[in-house]
Formats: C-alpha cells, structure tokens, sequence
C-alpha cells in the first residue's frame, strides 16, 4: 500500500483513507454518483487520472462551484460539436464556463438565429444520449498545429499558450500555462466523433450532463479587440439537475422583471438619452426625488459620523493625476485630455487627488486627527461601451467619497468606524445580507506601487477589521487598487444575487506623493494614513441595485410619491387638495389624481406607480372629515379620519420599513 491519500469523498462528509498506486481516480468514487472529477494535490483533475505516490484526493461534486464549471465547459464541447455537425464550415473560437453557464464562440458565415439554438439543441441531446466519453489526449505544439490547422484561432491561442498577458478572457480553459492537451470525445464503437483543443478537466461522458438549456446569441469581438473579426457567440447554461435548472430559469424571468432599466421608463425614473451618449443617464422628477432623498440621507449620517462637507470642480490639470499615480496606472478608464492655455486637463476621474490639495492647504496638527472630508463627487470615467448597462455601469456618475487622514495607531479603529458605518447605510436601505471581499495585491504584478513592508501593514489592518466583524472574509488576490489594499461589501439582493457596493481602501502611497504631513505631539513632522471609503460606492449604481432589490416597490420612506389623492368625482377634488397641502405640511410627497379617469383607473394608475399610499374620498368622507385609506397592496380601510390617516402615513415613513 502506497501513500494515497483520500480525504473527502463528500463535501460534507471527510473520510481519511489510502489507496494503491495505479488507481484511477473514479475507482475511488464508483459508489458516489454525484462526483464528476477529484482534486489532485490541490489541482483538478479528470477521474481517469491515474493516481501516483504520495497524492492526496478530494471528490469534487457536480453541485460545487468546480463541479458546475466542470460541467459547463463540458457543455460548451458539446455545443461547439453540434455547431460543426450542422455547419462543418464553422471555425472554433474559445468555450469557457461562466458564472451560471457558459459560452462558445464561432466564425460562421451567416450569424445565428433564434430557431438555430432550437436546432443545436436538439444535436446536443442527441451526443449526450451517445455516452461520448471525454478523452484527455497530451500533445506537443509542432502536433497540435498540425492537427488543428484548420482552425486559425486554435492555431492563434497555441501561440500564446502560457502568456496570459496576451491571452482572451477565457482562452486558459483553452490552452492554459503548461503541457498542452486534445479532448477527444470517443463514441460507443471506440472512433473519435470530435476533438479540441482544451486543457479540462471534462465530465467523462456526455451522458453525465443532466440539464441544460442554450439562452442566446451575440457578436463578440474575437480576443475582445475590437480590432480582430467579430464571431458569433452563443451562450448557454447547464446545472446538476432539471430541479436546478428551474430555478435557475426562474430567477432570470425575475431578474427580468425587475431589470431596472424596464422598472426605470416604466416609473418613470431615469432614462440615457442618445444626444448625450452611452453611459450618461438622466433623472426625470421622479428619479431625482429618489436621489434626493438618498442623498440628504447619506450627507446627514457623513455629518453624524464627524465628516466634514467639501466640494471640488470636475476637472483639473493632468499634472494632479501624475502626482497621485494615477497617470499612468489608471489611464486606460480616464476620458482623453483637453487641451487649453498650454496645459492639459482631464475630467475627474477618482476625488481623491483634491481632497489631498484641502489637506495640504495648511498646517495640520496631530489634534485634528482623524481629519474626515466628504463630498458628493462627481466623476468621469471612460469604460468600454460593451460593459455599459443602465445605472450600474456608466460613464459619468457621483461617488458619496470621502476620505480619512489619520495616524498609523488611529488606522485600525478608522477602518472599523468606516466599515460599521457603511453596513448601517447597506442595512437602513434594506440590504442586510452580505459578506466581505479583501482584495490585496499581486507581487508578481508591476501594476501595484508601495513597499512590502508597507503592503503588509496595511493588508494586516484591513484584515484584522475584517475578521473581527464576524462576517464571512473571501479573498481576492490581485484585486487590490494599485495604491492600497480594499475591503468591499458584497450584499445579496432580494433574489439572491450579489453586488459590489461600498469599499474601505487603506493608501499609504498617496499622503507620500502629495508629502503631506502633520505635527506630532513631539513636535516632528510625520505622514498620514489616507483611507478611502464610498458608502452608496456610485449613487447611480446604487439606485439602480435598489430599484432591482425593491422591484420598484419602494419602502415609503423612498417612494418618489408617498401618498396619491383620488377623488371619486370632481366635486371632492377640493377635498383632497387641501389634504394633500396638510400632508405635505408633515414632510410628506403627495399629489392628487385630477385626471379625467374613473376612480377605478386612477387607483389602477397609482399601483402601476407603486405608490404606497392611496386616500380615497367620497361625498360620505367629506361630510365626515375621514377618507378611505387604501394601501398599495390592495387593503383598504374606510371612514379613517384625515388625522389619523396622516399620522399612519408619517409613522411608516418615519420608520423606513417596507409597507
């Protein structure tokens, strides 16, 4: 018996045992069905693999993350083989897994249609009834390019293999950074019924994949240059089970429902006119209400919490992004310079560089520490306009910014008080569901600036917060601000889905930079710690999330209209309005419905709104100075009078819960 180490066959259940060598790993798993491949010394591996000494063994499920992409890319070989059985033209760009599903890119003649996915569809299940199995078959450069000549962008990602500064999002799954390796997909008679370029690891027979559906089709560039051929790109989804595939149809066809952008015309919120260009939204009355209310809210907890309100103008010359680094490094997402009066200017990309400026605009004291500025800041920033989607990816857009300057034994307590402060805002505007992401830096990368001793001090503060919070620490090695190491909040919505929102980033490069100072209490000259921390992160995206969150279906205290009058005939129009006005005497929005619609439609209007309240009136409610008090999930109370229905109204706002 050799040193084979088996130490998990389920993902909840450990078993520590050994096995010869020789053993394949699927004969260490035959009596778990659910196990699609093993992870080898910490790599993934096909269960073919045959085990040597000294090996240690974990069963990967299909319902884990691997075990998902496992399946995925597996699918994607799948849909790449029924692609060439209906046209043996096409040419085989990448297939990656994704995050819930996959894609595979081609280059066809003609772009692909609707009724091209049912037709593809039906191929697949036709290999995936054949029990092709997935054979790992390790090649040479010289063989393979030979093997594969016929296909330009196989022969393209060969001669890239191993540099992944060159290489596609998505072409490691391809060709990866060491040996290289051929997938044969071998039918029930032992012949080869397809092969391509992959580095795995695979299902091992097509028959393994139990669920799958093909969503859509679209152009994409090939190596995401726009400068290179545009390929059909076809994507797709796959899961462990009919069961989970269900659902995970069902959260689409909710996300859909809930797609801001939709919610956004339909409320009429927001809206990104053309004449102003991709990424540059607008709010209508409706929308700016909202931001209002958001903003007056964040500006009041920033002054609670002893920030201090700045303003700076939205551009500047270059020369101040020099100086904090961010020229070079942040380059490729600032718009291009404009030149005038002999110098070039830039549209502000990040607020950080003028707060350093107000700084730096005087002596400053070791008294004055944690000295804590703040503004709504507006920015600029040049993203790809295949990346841009409604209000949570756009061009231009104000940050609630602010930044701390403290001494290096106040950084670890600053951090926790931006941390603690930021979960209180995610959780007043009802999201309470979330975890920490720590992002640090790549020491193999030339992008980050900073010492390691330095590195190692700030990662250290931001994780000892981290961890300290009691909230689930995942890390994100290379993710850092090429400044400083970050912590991000990732909050869950109302249908399970994750969203960055604010961060806390610790910079020990720019108070340097700027040589920015203070006097210690022994009279010397020091350098502060500079931390970073966005709290809605980009107000924009932070409208939009909640919009998704809410389903428009806002908690009163954010409604754009809180309250809408109906009158049930002309005659009580008057009534309503001189409610309306004590209403809006208490601090509350309300308007009347003084359109020519049956009170029927107008309540009708007012839900499609979403608007929370609704007080009705009729000759009976004005002869008794009361209304009928008609909530917008269709409860309805008669004969409430104006007092109480008015102070029913304020308790909800004032409360911010959910009605």
């Amino acid at each position: 018996m050799s040193d084979i180490k088996v130490v998990r066959v389920h993902a909840d259940e450990r078993e520590d045992r050994t096995t010869a060598t020789g053993t394949k790993a699927w004969e260490l798993f035959a009596d778990a069905g659910d196990v699609v491949a093993a992870r080898v010394n910490g790599e993934l591996k096909d269960l073919s693999y045959v085990l040597v000494d000294g090996d240690v063994v974990e069963a990967v499920e299909m319902a884990s993350a691997d075990g998902r992409d496992i399946l995925r890319h597996s699918t994607a070989h799948v849909l790449a083989q029924a692609v060439q059985q209906l046209w043996p033209e096409a040419k085989l760009g990448i297939g990656p897994p994704i995050k819930d599903g996959f894609y595979y890119d081609f280059d066809v003649e003609t772009p692909f249609v609707p009724e091209d996915l049912v037709k593809l569809e039906s191929a697949m299940r036709k290999i995936i009834k054949e029990n092709q199995r997935f054979e790992r078959r390790v090649t040479t450069d010289a063989d393979a390019l030979a093997e594969l000549a016929h296909e330009p962008y196989k022969v393209e990602l060969i001669g890239l293999k191993g540099n992944s500064a060159e290489a596609a999002e998505g072409a490691s799954a391809e060709v990866g950074a060491g040996e290289l390796t051929i997938y044969d997909n071998v039918n029930r008679k032992g012949e080869v019924a397809w092969s391509d370029l992959c580095r795995g690891p695979h299902l091992p027979t097509t028959k393994r994949i139990p669920a799958f559906k093909l969503m859509r089709t679209a152009s994409a560039y090939w190596r995401g240059d726009e400068k290179n051929k545009q390929l059909q790109r076809v994507y797709g989804t796959a899961w462990e089970s009919k069961e989970a595939l269900e659902e995970h149809l069902h959260r689409l066809e909710e996300a859909e429902r809930r797609d801001h952008r939709k919610l956004g015309r339909e409320l009429d919120l927001f809206s990104f006119p053309d004449e102003l260009g991709s990424g540059l939204p607008v709010f209508h009355p409706k929308g700016g209400v909202l931001k209002r209310v958001m903003e007056d809210y964040v500006r009041q907890r920033h002054i609670e919490e002893g920030f201090e309100y700045v303003g700076t103008p939205h551009i500047s010359k270059d020369g101040l992004f020099h100086t904090s680094g961010h020229l070079p490094h942040y380059a490729e997402t600032m718009f291009p310079p404009m030149e005038f009066e002999g110098s070039n200017y830039q549209l502000k990309a990040m607020n950080c560089p003028m707060h350093n400026l107000i700084y730096r605009s005087r002596g400053r004291s070791y008294r004055e520490l944690p000295l804590r500025l703040f503004e709504f800041g507006s920015v600029y920033r040049y993203e790809k306009s295949g990346v841009i989607h409604g209000l949570t990816r756009v061009r231009g857009f104000a940050q609630d910014d602010s930044h701390s300057y403290c001494t290096p034994e106040q950084a670890p307590e600053e951090v926790k008080h931006l941390l603690d402060f930021m979960l209180s805002v995610l959780r007043d505007f009802g999201l309470d569901d979330f975890y920490l992401e720590l992002s640090t830096r790549d020491p193999e990368s030339d992008k980050f600036i900073g010492s390691d001793e330095q590195w190692a001090v700030a990662t250290k503060v931001l994780e000892d917060v981290a961890t300290a919070s009691g909230l689930e620490l995942v890390p994100d090695p290379g993710g850092a601000a090429f400044y400083g190491p970050k912590i991000s909040v990732q909050a869950k919505d109302a249908i399970g889905r994750t969203w960055q929102m604010g961060t806390v980033q610790y910079d020990f490069n720019q108070p340097a930079r700027f040589e920015l100072a203070y006097q210690a209490a022994d009279g010397s000259r020091q350098e502060p710690v500079m931390i970073h921390s966005a709290k809605f992160g980009s107000i924009e995206r932070f409208i939009g999330v909640l919009v998704e969150h809410y389903a428009g279906i806002f908690p009163p205290w954010l409604a754009p209209v809180q309250v809408m009058g109906i009158p049930i005939a002309e005659r009580h129009d008057d009534y309503l309005k001189d409610i309306v006005s004590q209403l809006k005497a208490a601090g509350l929005r309300a308007e009347v419905d003084l359109s020519d619609d049956r009170m029927q439609k107008k309540i009708r209007n007012a839900q499609l709104q979403k608007v929370p309240f609704m007080v009705i009136a009729g000759d009976a409610d004005v002869e008794a100075g009361a209304v009928s008090f008609r909530y917008r999930d269709g409860r309805q109370d008669n004969g409430v009078p104006v007092a109480e229905a008015i102070e029913r109204i304020k308790a909800a706002v004032d409360s911010r819960e959910q009605v």
